[in-house]
């Protein structure tokens, strides 16, 4: 194990737990606003020691060495990872306070292992190749007490100009929510890329259209922006499309399905 012992008074030490996406871009938004992360832990050396080296932190790739000086342990774990790291992790310091960044994992999963828990959920998609503006991001936070609610509401809001306190309920909506608006869409996106390269054509010329399909909803309902040949109901136009996806039965079936939404939503 590899740690840093100086840590500041002014704002809580942090123990990041986790060196996906998420972290590779929490970690140093957290650093570059002032706090002193005291560890990274991952299961994956180069992670771990990659991450702690961007902010300055020790690491480690053992539960067993996650520092029990931090005040605040982050944890940007996979969901299916949490459930079995939290009772290790919240056992090495039962005075600090435990959150996870997940959308879809209720707080209390810090129950019956950490007596101070919440949750501080950054909505947002994240990939380790590119570095995101943490003050255009909703942070969404909770909390079992008023008093730490209010310390993770102190946290976020010197990384966002948006924080909101969200309960479990509102969180997981939005979690549905952001899967809709942007898995799903980014699987379309890919779909759309596989139509074109095989026509020899670039995914390039998709950008324009996309950039301004996302714009136009900064103003206008979706409802009011949505477009295209369901919603104006040429049903030649869709016939033909679904001819040309005559051998890939799945797309086929998605492209009726997406019509037939579009087109009851536009009635």
């Amino acid at each position: 194990m590899n740690e840093d012992m100086n840590v500041p008074t002014n704002h809580p030490s942090i123990a990041l737990i986790g060196a996906g996406n998420l972290a590779v871009n929490l970690a140093p938004a957290l650093s570059d606003s002032g706090f002193r992360i005291r560890q990274v832990y991952s299961r994956t050396q180069e992670a771990a020691r990659s991450l702690a080296r961007r902010v300055g932190a020790g690491y480690t790739t053992s539960p067993a060495e996650i520092t029990p000086h931090a005040d605040l342990y982050i944890t940007a774990l996979a969901d299916s990872a949490l459930p079995v790291l939290a009772p290790v992790i919240a056992s090495v310091n039962p005075q600090a306070l435990f959150v996870h960044t997940a959308g879809s994992i209720p707080m209390d999963i810090w129950k019956g292992h950490a007596a101070r828990q919440g949750v501080l959920y950054p909505m947002q998609t994240f990939s380790k190749q590119r570095e995101v503006d943490f003050g255009q991001i909703p942070i969404f936070v909770e909390s079992n007490s008023p008093e730490d609610e209010a310390l993770l509401r102190a946290v976020a809001s010197r990384l966002s100009r948006q924080v909101y306190a969200a309960t479990t309920e509102q969180r997981r909506s939005l979690h549905l929510a952001a899967v809709f608006a942007c898995n799903f869409t980014n699987c379309l996106y890919t779909l759309a890329s596989d139509i074109l390269q095989a026509h020899h054509l670039p995914f390039d010329v998709m950008l324009p259209l996309i950039d301004e399909t996302a714009r136009k909803v900064h103003t206008l309902a979706p409802r009011q922006a949505q477009t295209g040949p369901a919603a104006r109901g040429d049903r030649a136009v869709m016939a033909a499309h679904l001819e040309m996806l005559a051998t890939h039965p799945g797309w086929q079936e998605l492209y009726r399905t997406m019509s037939k939404m579009i087109s009851d939503a536009s009635q």
